[in-house]
């Protein structure tokens, strides 16, 4: 038999002299499972080991290898220390443990809480470990939450970064002081925006100076920085001085909360509306005095243009430039509107300087629309044979399939809570452990079967709509025969628009358009 070890170890590890070099909680872990192994006469296929990682962490590396490995039947049995070791979402163990490693013919062991799929009888046991480690998760998640909404509540600077300007005070934690070299930078741009340059031109200017973006500042200077993504991710762009321009860190208020997580099981972020976010005035030294700020937020503000949808919006986080991939900006020149690569003023050979007027990019698009309709649909066969309420059919479709899956889980924990029922009438656990356990079955359960009522709830709104909404004619007179378009329709047909430059002596612009179908 052929055993593979997981270890894995969540804590900021204090112990490791070298960031390569395992801490001495992954030495032990290896040290006794290796033991056990050879006590058992395994052979030992291999040891997958991540550090610094938590169990609700779906991303580590060797637990993805180890997954794959198991999946190419490398191994006949996985051996962890305990089974949160392997995970700590109760889905995971469900997924892997009860399920794919069954099929795949692999043995999940866990010495320390005796997790043995091979013994049939402490299934339940190890869906009781799964289910207590995701609690553990959630209270986490949410003390977690609750000490870092009351340092956000009370003026403290919680990030991981200090923003551009400023650093982190090595006597004060939580405390921003100023560093005086970007800070001297700061005060230029909101100096140089007062007195009537644009944010492109004093992205420019700066670029041109050779004085390095944020991102860069912080490298050079061996600050903590988020790593780019990007091209061109050394200069200074036109929407890095904009946020600049509107941070009220920079006037002394201490501002948090602006993206707030999805689940405590990603790392995935959303924004929050501004009266969400966790302002407190006066937490540290402003760079930026307030006559220069309100002046400033005065400029922005009178300089603020309506978004007219149709034309100046009509591409808007549609169009790409192809020689960097930057979102091209509009721009609007004795009434005509353009497209422009963000990076064509920003710094010298930055970027080919992708340029083209909406009205053109908007002509492209509707006829390789129309060329498409004429090429491949038949507009009367289209209008018998096609299906309109294609995409709301999926939408029950899918809905089915959740409802299906949500029912499926109340079946569980309602078996869930007779079995712990019995347990209790049996004396295998005490009335108070019953009562903890079951609380949450029944919170998780009720919450499931509000989710089936909406979901049942949304299945009439769909049905409704495609009774409703059966006019075939009019739904293909909408996309055939175009002459304009409208920003639903980029929305719901493009993916996105690779704009080329100009090519030279002619007025034609390579177009690539990627589609949504």
């Amino acid at each position: 038999m052929k055993a593979a070890i997981y270890c894995r170890l969540s804590e900021e590890d204090r112990n490791k002299q070298f960031e390569t070099e395992d801490s001495n909680s992954i030495q032990n872990q290896k040290a006794m499972l290796m033991q056990y192994a050879m006590e058992q006469g395994w052979e030992l296929y291999n040891i997958y080991s991540d550090d610094d990682y938590a169990g609700a962490d779906r991303r580590r590396p060797e637990f993805n290898r180890l997954l794959e490995d198991a999946e190419k039947r490398r191994f006949d049995i996985i051996l962890c220390k305990t089974q949160s070791r392997f995970t700590r979402e109760l889905e995971l163990v469900e997924k892997y443990i009860h399920g794919l490693f069954p099929l795949w013919g692999i043995r999940f062991i866990s010495i320390v809480d005796n997790a043995d799929t091979a013994n049939k009888g402490n299934k339940k046991s190890r869906q009781i470990n799964g289910l207590v480690n995701e609690w553990y998760l959630e209270d986490m998640s949410d003390n977690i939450r609750s000490v870092l909404t009351n340092r956000r509540i009370n003026g403290f600077h919680i990030g991981a970064f200090a923003l551009y300007g400023y650093k982190k005070d090595p006597d004060k934690k939580g405390h921003l002081i100023i560093d005086e070299e970007a800070a001297a930078v700061v005060r230029e741009v909101f100096t140089l925006f007062s007195q009537g340059y644009g944010k492109t031109a004093i992205a420019r200017m700066l670029n041109d100076r050779g004085i390095p973006n944020p991102t860069e500042y912080k490298r050079l200077h061996g600050l903590r920085y988020r790593q780019p993504k990007t091209k061109n991710s050394t200069l200074w762009k036109y929407f890095a001085i904009s946020d600049m321009l509107a941070n009220e860190i920079y006037i002394g208020n201490m501002v948090q909360g602006k993206y707030g997580s999805i689940s405590y099981k990603t790392k995935q972020n959303k924004p929050r509306p501004k009266n969400e976010w966790y302002i407190v005035e006066g937490t540290h030294e402003p760079i930026i005095d307030r006559e220069l700020w309100d002046r400033v937020q005065s400029m922005i503000a009178q300089r603020a243009k309506p978004f007219d949808v149709g034309t100046i919006g009509l591409f808007a986080r549609k169009a790409r430039c192809a020689a960097c991939g930057y979102t091209m900006r509009s721009s609007k020149n004795h009434g005509k509107h353009y497209l422009q690569c963000s990076n064509r003023h920003v710094a010298k050979d930055a970027c080919i300087g992708s340029f083209i007027a909406v009205d053109k990019l908007e002509r492209l698009v509707t006829d390789e629309l129309n060329r498409l309709a004429a090429g491949y649909l038949d507009k009367d066969e289209l209008e018998r044979n096609i299906e309109f309420c294609s995409s709301l059919q999926q939408q029950k479709d899918r809905i089915h399939s959740d409802i299906a899956v949500y029912e499926k889980k109340v079946a569980e924990y309602a078996k869930g809570i007779r079995d712990l029922y019995m347990d209790k009438v049996n004396g295998l656990i005490t009335e108070s452990d019953y009562r903890d356990m079951t609380r949450n079955f029944i919170k998780d359960r009720d919450r499931l079967e509000r989710t089936i009522a909406d979901g049942k709830k949304q299945l009439t709104e769909i049905d409704d709509k495609i009774a409703a909404g059966d006019n075939r004619r009019d739904l293909v007179e909408q996309y055939t025969n175009l002459t304009h378009l409208t920003r639903e329709m980029v929305e719901t047909l493009i993916d996105y628009v690779s704009v080329g430059k100009r090519i030279k002596g002619t007025k034609d612009v390579p177009v690539e358009i990627h589609w949504n179908f």
